[in-house]
């Protein structure tokens, strides 16, 4: 068969001067999206990455074809009850995209009232932050996006016609809210820069250039949100940067009153609120690192009068807050795990949810109504597949009303185990390691270690159905989640110490996981492969720069690799946001850390693992050219003889193909070139 060689691209070297530090970037012209030569290179790429997965075409289709067979293609979801409907959402066999639907409680006839097949026929991709509906449940708004920019278009369709309204809010970032008049919406819109800061007012009906203008955010470090009170009485604005938060509130009886500021923002006071009866409840970190729970009566909003509820726990991080009308439920995470809290305002009494597996997901579900006992739950393990389970908060009986079906999974042919791992400093890690019954540690398994570590995000112990991991799993891997220092899953205080100027914590915390899987012999030392993806994707950069010969191949999904030069281009939609994360280089003290971290600034002459990485064109989080830059830079440094494939999606943005089936070929195609490196195990 005739290969074709790797893609080289021109060098145009650009000065970069500040702090008295001179950088050369020979790519920084791949920023030039209207270059037509800039173009020319992504698609050589993508021919490159076709020519060398053309061998891999059978094993790509048998695992796209396994991956597809597991899937129940006609399934549902439990109902969930609203007044006198209940709602739930359907595939189709042989649909791509989800269907919601509804029925009167009492039973009756199905009504489709949201069908993504639809909206997305002749589209390449389609995708919505999801809908809302009236008070009277009469008009529904979704939004939708076609390109993948996370621009979304607001569009309304009246569910006793079934017929779309010609009201249609452009430019939104997907985040909106209905009043309680059943006529008017609050929605978020985004700047040139794809910040969402401005919320603006519309009454159906009426033209879209009459909406009128409510809030405005000035600071570009703030980004805002929407939303409504578990009690439908109150809308309220938010507007939060990575450690400041300011909310604002309204009747929502009253939409054309102006809002009112809840507390005026100070930097480092975070808090989120909630309303029941005559109270706001409030979940802050105020003299409290890992958050408490405080309240106040609706005329008194002033943090002088806030009274704590429930105080700050060294050990229990409080991520979370939902309310009923009978009940206050806390979503909190101990020991890295999830816990669930339920407090009942009648008995004055509080307990905790418990789980069973070494490892496991937990989080709140759709729960519609205010008033009811009954609180929905998702749940899963890294090998018990996805459970919907109502809990009855004042019997504490559970019921589980749903199990999603995988086909051909069984969970008793596979063993979960949660440990903890040493890092450079003593800290102690948790990992999740997963691999089929019968496993025997000596050291001769391939293994495939995923991580992030950033913003405070917890990476969940749960089935990985989407990514379908058990495609590698039975064909004897081993596959591990580390939870390192830039998550929260020990704490705020295990954030903190993974960011700013402590953020090698996060690169450390992660190749200490993987030596540990050499170590004890979970995996092979030359059959390591690691993923990440966006800041993961980051992850990964570090980590082969600082400990090439750990990983054998990198997997990286929309890296975000170039740091320095992200960091220094305010225009970019995330970059004042997000000095709050990472620091801003204008401080030369955190210029000189990033430096010296940044993937992209940090690749050398020297031997590098066999990389997959992907990009979307449309991407507004991680930018195509940054993967871009790198795979050039790779490919002019590297001193091996390892493949390097990189893949942009065209016609996507920062999450890859949109439908149930299409992203199950990307994933096919990854698990294919590791399989080719790495073969397969004994089953």
């Amino acid at each position: 068969m005739k290969t074709i060689p790797a893609p080289s691209v021109a060098q145009h070297p650009k000065k970069i001067k500040l702090h008295g530090d001179v950088r050369v970037d020979k790519y920084f012209w791949l920023r030039d999206k209207k270059n037509p030569k800039v173009l020319k290179y992504l698609n050589a790429e993508n021919a490159y990455f076709e020519a060398q997965l053309k061998p891999l075409s059978k094993l790509k289709t048998k695992l796209f074809k396994e991956m597809k067979s597991r899937i129940k293609e006609n399934d549902s979801s439990p109902p969930a009850p609203y007044e006198k409907y209940v709602y739930y959402s359907k595939y189709k066999k042989g649909k791509q995209y989800v269907m919601n639907c509804r029925k009167l409680k009492k039973g009756g006839k199905e009504e489709i009232i949201l069908d993504g097949n639809k909206i997305a026929k002749g589209k390449k991709y389609y995708n919505s932050t999801g809908f809302k509906l009236s008070t009277d449940q009469q008009i529904l708004a979704y939004s939708a996006d076609f390109d993948g920019s996370e621009r979304y278009n607001i569009h309304f369709k009246d569910l006793r016609t079934g017929k779309l309204l010609p009201d249609v809010l452009k430019n939104s970032s997907g985040s909106f809210i209905w009043a309680n008049d059943n006529k008017t919406l609050f929605y978020v819109v985004i700047d040139k820069n794809l910040r969402p800061y401005q919320v603006y007012r519309h009454v159906l009906g009426e033209s879209p250039d009459k909406d009128v203008l409510v809030y405005q955010e000035k600071n570009a470090e703030h980004f805002l949100s929407v939303w409504k009170s578990s009690s439908d009485e109150y809308i309220f604005i938010d507007t939060s940067g990575k450690i400041t938060s300011e909310v604002w509130y309204l009747h929502a009886s009253s939409p054309m009153t102006e809002f009112k500021c809840f507390e005026p923002r100070k930097e480092g006071l975070e808090y989120t609120i909630e309303h029941r009866n005559d109270q706001f409840w409030i979940l802050t970190n105020l003299k409290a690192k890992n958050f408490q729970v405080m309240t106040t009566s609706v005329g008194k909003t002033s943090r002088k009068n806030w009274k704590t509820f429930l105080k700050n726990s060294d050990s229990i991080f409080r991520e979370g807050m939902s309310l009923f009308a009978n009940y206050l439920v806390l979503s909190e995470r101990m020991n890295g795990l999830p816990e669930i809290y339920v407090y009942d305002f009648t008995t004055k009494k509080a307990h905790h949810m418990a789980f069973d597996d070494a490892a496991y997901s937990a989080f709140l579900g759709t729960n519609l109504e205010f008033s009811t006992d009954t609180l929905r739950l998702n749940y899963s393990s890294p090998i018990t597949p996805d459970s919907v389970i109502d809990y009855n908060m004042k019997s504490r009986r559970k019921k589980v009303v749903k199990t999603k079906v995988i086909k051909g999974h069984k969970k008793t042919n596979y063993r979960c185990e949660r440990v903890w791992v040493k890092g450079h400093d003593g800290v102690k890690i948790p990992m999740t390691i997963t691999y089929r019954k019968g496993f025997k540690k000596n050291g001769q398994t391939p293994g495939y270690l995923y991580g992030y570590g950033s913003y405070g995000a917890n990476i969940p112990d749960s089935f990985p159905s989407y990514r379908d991991v058990f495609r590698l799993i039975d064909r004897g891997y081993v596959y591990a989640l580390a939870h390192i220092r830039g998550g929260s899953e020990m704490g705020r205080h295990w954030y903190e110490d993974g960011k700013f100027l402590k953020k090698k914590n996060t690169f450390k915390d992660f190749i200490a996981c993987g030596e540990y899987l050499v170590q004890k012999k979970y995996v092979h030392p030359k059959k390591m492969a690691a993923c990440g993806g966006s800041a993961g994707g980051m992850l990964m950069g570090a980590c082969m720069n600082m400990r090439p010969d750990l990983f054998s191949l990198i997997v990286a999904h929309v890296p975000f690799v170039d740091v320095v030069n992200t960091m220094l281009d305010k225009d970019l939609p995330l970059t004042q946001l997000e000095y709050k994360e990472w620091g801003n280089p204008a401080d030369k003290k955190y210029y000189n850390y990033i430096k010296s971290y940044s993937p992209y600034d940090n690749v050398e002459s020297k031997a590098y693992p066999h990389m997959f990485v992907t990009c979307g064109l449309n991407d507004p989080r991680v930018t195509y050219w940054e993967p871009a830059k790198w795979v050039a830079k790779l490919r002019e440094l590297k001193t091996d003889n390892n493949t390097v494939l990189f893949k942009t999606n065209m016609g996507f943005g920062h999450f890859g193909a949109s439908g149930r089936f299409d992203h199950l070929y990307e994933q096919a195609e990854e698990y294919a070139f590791i399989i080719s490196k790495f073969g397969e195990s004994k089953r």
